[in-house]
């Protein structure tokens, strides 16, 4: 059964048959399955009342076990954002009743963020739909394709040099 990129594949077979677009086929299928996945997450999180980032920032923090609290720079690298753009989602997280900030005692000119009893309690209660909605998601694999798919996105990670959270 051909795919969208079995399509541009022969595009560019027909066009530029002295071109070898293998590539192609990983990245472009890598690329498209991100957005589907990046769509239902976003629609899944819309239906519980979260965006992706504000569950992202809650599961950080309650994975990072008691009393589910990060400084604001551990919660940036772990975003992977601008500390302008941390700093807005923790507004509107503390807004929501979701986040609280706190005093750093460790260092006077840095607060740490820490889930409120509400945040902790959704972040439970969503994270187990979460998964089960993932596990819908990936449902065309069997547990030997789910095994090998994940093995190979960790190697082409790790020749990245994408190994750690932080």
């Amino acid at each position: 059964m051909a795919d969208a990129v079995d399509e541009l594949i022969a595009q560019w077979g027909r066009e530029r048959p002295d071109l070898d677009v293998w590539p192609m086929g990983i990245v472009g299928r890598v690329s498209r399955l991100f957005r589907v996945f990046d769509r239902q997450l976003k629609e899944f999180f819309s239906e519980h009342g979260l965006e992706y980032f504000e569950f992202d920032v809650l599961a950080t923090l309650r994975r990072s076990g008691p009393p589910y609290e990060l400084s604001a720079g551990a919660l940036l690298k772990a975003a992977m954002v601008t500390s302008g753009a941390i700093t807005n989602r923790i507004d509107k997280m503390e807004r929501k009743g979701l986040v609280e900030r706190t005093p750093d005692p460790d260092d006077r000119r840095s607060v740490r963020v820490r889930l409120t009893p509400h945040g902790n309690e959704l972040v439970d209660r969503v994270v187990d739909l979460h998964v089960e909605n993932e596990k819908r998601m990936l449902a065309a694999l069997d547990p030997e394709q789910r095994e090998q798919f994940a093995g190979l996105l960790r190697h082409l990670l790790e020749a990245a040099g994408d190994t750690s959270l932080t």
